[in-house]
């Protein structure tokens, strides 16, 4: 009840702090480095890692220093993989679910990580269309590339963002935690689908300099966490 009233009480405040946040946030670059190949040396499996901004690296110059690339770095020693980063700053669940759509088809991964949804919170994405665009993402992606098991990573806790002022830090951390519980249900009701909440620090030294994106720290604890969460899978045959 009181984040719907701030909603209507506080949106002239929102509106000026969200504008003041766009104009002096710095505008940091994608990482350089590959979003394909293949890596490591064991039993052969296949990864494609899709979202926005955090799931292109955003935060770190590299890509081995990113979230494909930890995760790469940890399950290189156990696996061969085939691996896919598809992945752009801005985009949001809708506009990922059209990049799904339109790719081309013959492609197949056993396992998709997906980092969605900070641009659904502050695009003001409806809670019926966030839901909707899960249930059509993850058809798309059974359909588009034969996916096994499909992975969502946890919004990042957007309540300590220091880019973002106060009373729109709240607020925009308060949507945040309501699209990850509505992503926990979700995929608690759909087969061969896991909410994964991953363990983000309150440490200040884990953001990047932007205030707002991972720092290198939390790509490697965020990069081995999805690690051996995807091993234990592989392991039992989830």
């Amino acid at each position: 009840m009181l984040y719907q009233v701030a909603s209507v009480l506080l949106s002239p405040i929102f509106f000026v702090q969200g504008k003041y946040v766009r104009r002096v946030t710095p505008k940091l670059p994608e990482p350089d480095g590959p979003r394909h190949g293949v890596v490591g040396l064991g039993e052969p499996i296949s990864l494609l890692v899709i979202g926005d901004s955090a799931a292109a690296g955003v935060g770190v110059e590299y890509q081995q220093h990113a979230l494909a690339g930890n995760i790469l770095n940890i399950l290189g020693s156990r696996y061969e993989i085939s691996w896919k980063l598809m992945a752009k700053t801005g985009d949001t669940s809708t506009q990922l679910l059209d990049k799904i759509r339109n790719s081309a088809l013959g492609e197949t991964y056993d396992t998709v990580i997906i980092s969605i949804g900070v641009n659904d919170v502050t695009g003001l994405t409806s809670a019926k269309s966030w839901t909707n665009n899960l249930d059509l993402i993850t058809r798309a992606l059974h359909e588009k590339f034969t996916a096994k098991r499909i992975l969502f990573s946890s919004l990042p806790p957007m309540h300590l963002f220091p880019a973002l002022p106060h009373p729109l830090r709240w607020w925009l951390g308060t949507r945040a935690k309501q699209l990850n519980e509505l992503a926990r249900q979700f995929c608690k009701h759909t087969p061969n689908c896991y909410f994964i909440s991953v363990p983000y620090p309150l440490d200040q030294r884990f953001v990047a300099a932007d205030g707002f994106h991972p720092g290198a720290p939390a790509y490697q604890l965020w990069g081995e966490y999805i690690a051996e969460i995807m091993h234990e899978h592989l392991t039992k045959n989830i």
